[in-house]
């Protein structure tokens, strides 16, 4: 049995801990949060703790707390042999270098407090500053996830700027054409089927071959029409994307 140290208890911290507690093979014998009444859903059980003295011996130690607050709570640990992780996308191993054995603990997926996730089809990218720690994380990203892979920094650091683009980005694209409905008394259900097509059909296509529009076809007077439609700010993005896929497609507006 892998045991695991859990440190923070934000979206991912929690979404871990409860699927690593559905299995056999992993005992969570901690979950650390600087502000322990967050965590009034687990219990009053001996395992949330919010002292780094009181922490215990694990194999692994999960850091799943701010980018910005990785280096710093790496240095109030005291760890002798176990190996610490952190979760983020985009901060470099080397931010875990003071300890002996450290390396990435990545699930590349969105994560809300309120929605359960399954961890079985996340992928998960590892990395490690030894081949027996990489061993050890690919043992338990195994447990979890059908999908782990060994990924370097700067490959993840591509890997988080492209999560970036295809998911809060294009869940901003939904939030303009929202309210733009809204202004208009449509209901922005109305849309719905159209993208669950548009992500269904990446499924089976690159998105390059899956682009269709106005932009696509140079139809200059929609692509007109719809600039007059639109306020400054709107009109600012809409452009950027129209010339962006002309560009990638070689046509010109």
């Amino acid at each position: 049995m892998i045991k695991v140290v859990i440190l923070g208890a934000g979206n991912v911290g929690i979404h871990l801990y409860q699927n690593f507690k559905l299995t056999p093979e992993v005992d969570v014998i901690q979950l650390f949060s600087r502000k322990p009444e967050k965590l009034d859903f687990i219990g009053n059980t001996p395992e949330v703790i919010s002292d780094y003295a009181k922490l215990a011996e694990a194999d692994i130690y999960i850091l799943a707390v701010l980018d910005e607050a990785i280096s710093e709570v790496a240095q109030k640990l005291s760890i002798n042999t176990g190996l610490v992780v952190h979760t983020s996308g985009s901060v470099a191993m080397d931010s875990l270098s003071i300890l002996d054995n450290f390396g990435i603990f990545y699930p590349l997926q969105t994560f809300s407090k309120n929605k359960e996730v399954s961890f079985s089809d996340i992928p998960l990218c590892i990395e490690a500053n030894s081949e027996e720690n990489l061993a050890k994380l690919k043992e338990l990203g195994d447990i979890i996830s059908s999908k782990v892979f060994e990924v370097n920094s700067e490959q993840r650091r591509a890997l988080h700027l492209s999560a970036v683009i295809v998911n809060n980005f294009t869940n901003h694209l939904f939030t303009i054409a929202a309210d733009y409905c809204h202004e208009n008394e449509l209901p922005f259900d109305i849309l719905r089927p159209l993208i669950q097509e548009t992500f269904d059909k990446i499924q089976d296509l690159p998105p390059y071959d899956a682009q269709t529009g106005p932009a696509l076809r140079n139809d200059k007077n929609t692509i007109e029409t719809h600039l007059e439609m639109l306020n400054e700010d709107r009109k600012i993005i809409y452009k950027a994307l129209t010339d962006s896929i002309q560009k990638t497609h070689g046509k010109k507006l």
